[in-house]
């Protein structure tokens, strides 16, 4: 939705002499508290000083101060991927507001349900420079989904009521509420519920049946099917419905890196992750398939490689939430915008009835499906420096915390490896950035995560580069009694920056080493670090101590853990197609390149 009516908040009803007058600040809590929130994440300012008043005698809402506005944007994005609920993040005006860009450009990219409640300036003030004051609806307006400007107390129920209806419904996304600090200190009637009026916002949730039997009749007819799962199928909650149609078709499933976790690793027709660093079959299934049936993907370049080449004898069945998705990167042949959940229902309904009569046979495509599975296992070699492996590291962190853990990664190589090398068998289990590839996302996230699902072990997984972006809000969870478990993978370098200097730029490692764990030098020292933020820190330079660490790790409660595994920078994600050319690449480079020639 478009942010070009931003100062156009929803009108609340006409006034009655019942309804309790609050100021716009008492509104923003009672709003919240009748929506059903309980916590959120937010730092105070001047700005948004009025709110946090009433806040404080607020017994329905749980307020978490963050270190920096960024850590409070990403808390609400893990609370909300790990949960399925929207979550909150407040800030002041000026620098509070845009330390808040990073994660609202990121739940943009990745779909992710969050309000931000933003303080600005007083109203008379605006546009002339004032202390602290930005344009943060006009600075987010490409970045959300809907931003609103509030100048009046009385529309403030509206506003707020309306940015939780348009961040939680369609597809999902952040909506940021910007609002004035003589709106708050203003009285008004607090009206509830407030009227929710939002010209052209109609998400299209029930798909054409035509459509849905155009499909079916394409996926009766074809003989090298896939699906292919994006991350909508985890924001419709339709991994069931997935898990049904998967099994009725027979057809082979892969899931992109915003979808591990939607269809279980430990399924047959798992064929793993495709795309720049996926699996050789979840690759070369796309590459050749003659349909794909796309649910709530957006042929993200990092799966397509070069687009032009993509599947090239493949028809499309293309379904999503927005239909400005769908052919934008490549033309659908059968292009349905719906709701997943139910669509996956009538369209596993209609193949049904497609197939009364005979059954499609692709017994041939699932022989040669299982013959690269066999060929090409996704496996590491032990580094050649006698460092620890990274693979493995992350790989026992997995086994030994399970399926019903939450892990939230950072971006780079620990990114993919942590997506290659941990089992997921649920959707809400993988938190990380895909879309933005945001560096600092997962100590903040994985503390979101833990606030939503107190009960799950939650691990961030993180590279030395992006733990020293927001590693501050260690302290946030150690005040708070939020004993996440990060396991930092320290190269001692910018890793998967390294990996490609080492690739395309002849080994030049210009500005990628960090000095942070090889050698005598460590700055900082991790472990001290984590000791001073209050957390139990353990370092780890041996293979044979990691599963001590890890399940010391997990029966450590009390406090967050912080453990430095120490590992080799010579360690690179395999396999990898280059960037920018086809994916057809795989059939050459399996074929010459050492890169497929892993061990397990």
């Amino acid at each position: 939705m478009s942010a070009e009516s931003a100062t156009a908040v929803p009108r609340p009803p006409a006034r009655s002499a019942s309804a309790p007058v609050l100021t716009g600040a008492q509104a923003v809590v009672r709003s919240l508290e009748l929506l059903g929130i309980t916590d959120v994440f937010g730092l105070p300012g001047g700005a948004i000083l009025p709110v946090y008043d009433p806040l404080m005698d607020s017994t329905e809402l749980r307020h978490i101060l963050v270190r920096h506005e960024q850590g409070a944007g990403h808390a609400a994005e893990g609370y909300a991927s790990a949960s399925g609920k929207t979550g909150v993040a407040i800030a002041t005006s000026g620098p509070g507001a845009t330390n808040l860009v990073t994660a609202i450009a990121d739940a943009y990219m990745d779909s992710v349900p969050i309000v931000c409640i933003t303080g600005q300036v007083f109203s008379n003030l605006m546009g002339t420079d004032a202390f602290q004051e930005a344009d943060i609806v006009g600075i987010t307006m490409p970045i959300t989904k809907h931003s609103f400007l509030v100048k009046r107390a009385e529309d403030i129920p509206a506003a707020i009521a309306s940015a939780f209806h348009v961040a939680g419904t369609g597809r999902p996304g952040p909506v940021l509420v910007d609002i004035t600090k003589d709106a708050q200190q203003a009285e008004a009637p607090f009206l509830w519920p407030p009227k929710i009026d939002l010209p052209g916002y109609r998400p299209v949730t029930k798909a054409h049946g035509k459509q849905i039997q155009a499909a079916a009749q394409l996926l009766a007819q074809a003989k090298k099917p896939v699906l292919y799962v994006g991350g909508g199928i985890i924001r419709a909650h339709a991994s069931e419905e997935l898990l049904t149609l998967a099994e009725t078709t027979g057809a082979p499933v892969v899931t992109t890196l915003m979808a591990r976790g939607a269809f279980p690793d430990s399924h047959a027709q798992q064929l793993g992750m495709p795309g720049m660093h996926g699996t050789v079959p979840a690759v070369l299934a796309l590459q050749e398939a003659d349909l794909l049936v796309a649910l709530g993907a957006r042929f993200d370049d990092r799966v397509t490689g070069k687009a032009a080449l993509f599947a090239p004898h493949a028809q499309v069945v293309h379904v999503d939430i927005d239909p400005a998705e769908i052919s934008k990167i490549r033309n659908a042949d059968v292009p349905i915008v719906g709701d997943l959940k139910d669509v996956l229902v009538d369209l596993d309904a209609a193949y049904r009835a497609a197939i009364a009569d005979e059954a499609p046979d692709i017994t041939e495509w699932w022989s040669y499906l299982d013959g690269l599975r066999d060929q090409f296992p996704l496996g590491y070699t032990q580094p050649a420096d006698g460092l620890m492996s990274p693979q493995y590291v992350i790989q026992r962190i997995g086994e030994i915390t399970g399926p019903e853990g939450i892990y939230a990664s950072g971006v780079g190589q620990h990114q993919m490896w942590a997506a290659q090398f941990i089992k997921y068998e649920r959707p809400n289990a993988w938190l990380n950035s895909g879309g933005a590839g945001t560096m600092g996302y997962s100590v903040p996230a994985a503390m979101g995560a833990k606030v939503a699902e107190p009960h799950r072990d939650v691990w961030a997984i993180d590279g030395d580069g992006c733990f020293q972006m927001t590693n501050q809000e260690l302290a946030t969870c150690a005040i708070n009694n939020i004993p996440i478990k990060v396991a930092i993978i320290n190269n001692s370098s910018l890793g998967m920056v390294r990996q490609w200097q080492t690739l395309f730029y002849d080994g030049r490692y210009s500005n990628t080493d960090l000095n942070t764990g090889h050698g005598s030098i460590r700055i900082p020292d991790f472990v001290k670090l984590a000791e001073a933020y209050g957390c139990l820190a353990i370092r780890v330079e041996k293979e044979e101590d990691v599963d001590a660490a890890i399940t010391l790790a997990l029966a450590t409660n009390d406090r967050p853990v912080v453990i430095d595994f120490v590992v080799s920078a010579e360690a690179m994600v395999w396999p990898m197609v280059p960037q920018g050319v086809s994916n057809s690449y795989v059939q050459y480079a399996r074929e010459h390149a050492p890169a497929f020639e892993q061990e397990d």
